[in-house]
């Protein structure tokens, strides 16, 4: 008989159509790999951009010398004070009615017959002027937009926080006794403002602005004042926190911090020296915000970060880090910004330096201005800077858009405010508009870790055992169906054994503690008993029940184990645990145990991963040849040692990749851990404490987080971790696999 060669062509047409579209499924999947690698990259790749500082503009103001410059949020308006008491606005962005450089307000502050002696910026965008009577006059510019025609346009004006009238500083005052200029702080919140100056007779005055309701809506307060120090010898520097709690003065190198919050008196609340041990002199002070930092600029071109850490002996300023600005300079100014912690130091020659102090990151640096007397200020954005020369005012643009994220900060442990020491804290949001942001990954990582390990401890055993039996000893009858039976469970959706967990099992678990410790004994012990009993019985019994039902018998005597010990589980918690074992645990061994824990994570996610490792391990295990169990068994094996000498090694590998599989399944598990770990991000291995994963994370925060924020970048970069997490799981499973099969394929 005769084939034709034609006959075949449809063959061949069917497998080469075949073997590209395998191909190309193959590399398609690579290529999403690929992709999905490039865009989470490409997400998470500015927040480890340095930051850049540009010239945008310059006018001149054709005025008296600027004292202090400004410029509204969206860098279109810039104004400055000058020694002639005027504030003048500028346009800077040409719109329909104004060209860059336009004045658009010129307003006089102060009285013709009073000279205006100094500018003293706070970080509320107020401006105190200081005048030669030895008053003070507090403004505020303000910016209104106003759309006409779908034109927007910003009116400028000079609002007054605490009326236009002046403020008496000194009651005592005199010809002689009027305020030293640069010795001069002050600050107000809604209810208050508090200033501290120091007269030319060397008074230290405290002064409080008490409003009758609220400087928003009535200026009219009542003045109260206070002798902080007599005979003040030389006081270098003197600041107010934000929440008028305390003073911060420097003389001769020795800081003394004042307590403002008594009403009668101002005490002294600590005393201590940043340059102790070093020769250095302390030549800048500023406050970072949020009103807990405090920084030193020093001779020696350093920047020391000091703030209250709670001790034995009470709370205490303490060292927290340094910055090296200069090598042969001194930090002549330090300019924070408003509502992060960076902050702009400032040399005599010019040189301008950008620090982050939480991830200890210097930012930029470089030269921007010819002395350190030239007003500067900080966008409100703080996405620009304004710099006085003379006569002119330039306008810089900041890009600085995450500087608190650099590898130190996510990786290893950042003493935060209010912290006694470094610690890994993952905290992104809060209440509070002083609060910093915390993106430690290390928590959720080890969340993760912690996570996938308790469920795998769970899992493991349980899975391979039931693979082992179920290919190796179970009748093929109950094989049949109890292999897609569990099978099937993988299909039951996570949300649902989230749900079971957080409400149901964990408050089970809670309340019969003891019961699940005790279940970890009687459930193997009443397994042993039954297995040795049903030995013992007489062949004839046996061949009553036919053998596909004989593991039914232990079902009942589990169901019977597990009700002994929830019915014991009060009688042994009275006896050995006082009657609460949580109390016990808490109380008496010092472990802090939450609801929502490891174990009740381990438990619910195992139940989830089981069905993966065992569909895998029981295939490999049925897959071992029958040849090689039989030669086994004909050379006088017996069926134990037939299964761990020939079985369980050809298998390996399978066995291997099927809890790699689990593992990679418990790792990036999202609604079980979401909805049973009560989501702590803490380092805590014990198994009644809880945690946060990155997947549970990703998927609380990533709703709420700013499009391009910093946030918003690290919940993508904390995906990149993840992704790299499963790869190398992944990676290493196949090398390992492969490695096995090579040792095993000659059995």
């Amino acid at each position: 008989m005769t084939i034709s060669a034609k006959s075949f062509e449809p063959r061949q047409v069917k497998n080469t159509l075949a073997k590209w579209l395998i191909s190309v499924g193959g590399v398609s999947v690579l290529f999403t790999l690929v992709l999905i690698f490039a865009y989470l990259v490409w997400v998470v790749k500015p927040v480890f951009e340095s930051a850049s500082i540009e010239p945008l503009t310059n006018i001149e103001t054709q005025t008296a010398t600027n004292l202090a410059v400004g410029v509204d949020e969206l860098k279109e308006i810039t104004f400055n004070i000058n020694t002639n008491g005027e504030i003048n606005f500028y346009q800077l962005k040409a719109n329909d009615t104004h060209q860059t450089g336009d004045l658009l307000l010129s307003e006089k502050l102060i009285p013709e017959q009073v000279t205006l002696l100094d500018v003293f910026t706070t970080n509320t965008n107020q401006y105190v002027l200081l005048t030669s009577d030895g008053l003070i006059r507090v403004i505020q510019p303000k910016f209104k937009a106003n759309f006409v025609a779908d034109i927007r346009t910003i009116s400028p004006s000079v609002g007054y926080p605490l009326g236009e009238e002046p403020i008496v500083i000194d009651e005592d005052a005199t010809s002689g006794s009027s305020l030293a200029s640069s010795i001069f702080a002050f600050a107000m919140t809604e209810e208050r403002a508090v200033v501290v100056a120091l007269t030319n007779d060397n008074r230290l005055l405290k002064t409080s602005l008490i409003a009758e309701d609220d400087f928003n809506y009535d200026p009219e307060y009542s003045t109260e004042f206070q002798l902080i120090k007599d005979d003040v010898e030389s006081l270098d520097f003197v600041e107010i926190t934000p929440d008028l709690s305390m003073a911060i003065a420097v003389e001769n190198n020795a800081v003394t911090i004042f307590d403002l919050s008594d009403e009668y008196d101002v005490p002294v609340k600590t005393v201590f020296n940043p340059v102790y041990e070093s020769a250095a002199d302390i030549t800048s002070l500023a406050l970072l915000s949020g009103s807990s930092s405090v920084l030193f600029g020093t001779s020696d071109g350093k920047v020391h970060q000091y703030f209250e850490v709670a001790g034995e002996n009470g709370r205490s300023f303490q060292l927290i880090r340094s910055f090296d600005v200069s090598a042969n300079e001194t930090v002549a100014a330090i300019y924070p910004e408003t509502y992060r912690k960076s902050f702009y130091t400032v040399t005599p020659t010019g040189n301008v330096g950008v620090y982050y102090t939480t991830s200890e990151a210097k930012l930029w640096q470089g030269k921007l201005l010819d002395n350190a007397e030239q007003p500067f200020a900080i966008a409100p954005r703080a996405n620009g800077i304004v710099i006085g020369s003379g006569q002119s005012v330039e306008l810089f643009s900041v890009h600085n858009e995450h500087p608190e994220v650099t590898w130190s900060a996510l990786w290893q442990e950042v003493w935060y405010e209010g912290y006694p020491e470094p610690d890994y804290i993952w905290q992104s949001t809060s209440g509070s508009d002083d609060f910093e942001a915390k993106f430690s990954l290390v928590p959720i990582s080890f969340g993760t870790m912690k996570a996938a390990l308790y469920a795998m401890l769970f899992a493991v055993p349980i899975a391979i055992s039931a693979a082992i039996y179920t290919a190796y000893f179970m009748p093929p009858v109950m094989r049949k169906t109890v292999k897609p039976t569990i099978e099937l469970m993988e299909a039951l959706p996570t949300v649902i054994l989230g749900f079971l967990a957080g409400l149901w099992l964990a408050p089970l678990i809670e309340e019969f503690l003891p019961a699940v410790f005790l279940l970890s004994i009687l459930l193997p012990f009443a397994t042993f008993v039954t297995a040795f009993a049903w030995y013992k019985v007489p062949k004839k019994i046996k061949l009553i029940l036919p053998e596909a039902f004989a593991p039914i018998i232990l079902l009942p005597v589990l169901i019977l184990a597990g009700l002994l010990a929830f019915e014991a589980s009060p009688f042994i918690e009275d006896a050995m645990f006082g009657g609460d074992m949580r109390q016990y645990i808490t109380n008496d061994l010092g472990i802090n145990f939450d609801q929502r824990n490891a174990l009740v994570v381990g438990i619910a996610m195992g139940f989830a991963v089981i069905p993966t490792i065992f569909s895998m391990a029981e295939d490999a295990i049925f897959s071992v040849p029958k040849h090689l169990t039989s030669g086994s068994l004909a050379l006088g094996a017996t069926q134990w040692q037939t299964l761990a000498k020939v079985v369980l090694l050809t298998a390996s590998p399978g066995i291997f990749s099927a809890v790699m599989m689990g593992l990679g399944r418990a790792v990036g598990e999202t609604m079980i851990v979401l909805m049973a770990t009560g989501n702590t991000p803490v380092i805590d291995w014990s198994v009644f404490q809880g945690m946060r994963t990155l997947s549970a994370n990703i998927a609380v925060e990533m709703p709420e987080s700013e499009v391009g924020s910093s946030h918003y970048r690290i919940l993508f970069l904390a995906a990149f971790v993840l992704f790299v997490f499963t790869f190398i799981f992944n990676t290493l499973a196949e090398f390992v696999r492969q490695r096995l099969r090579e040792k095993y394929s000659s059995l």
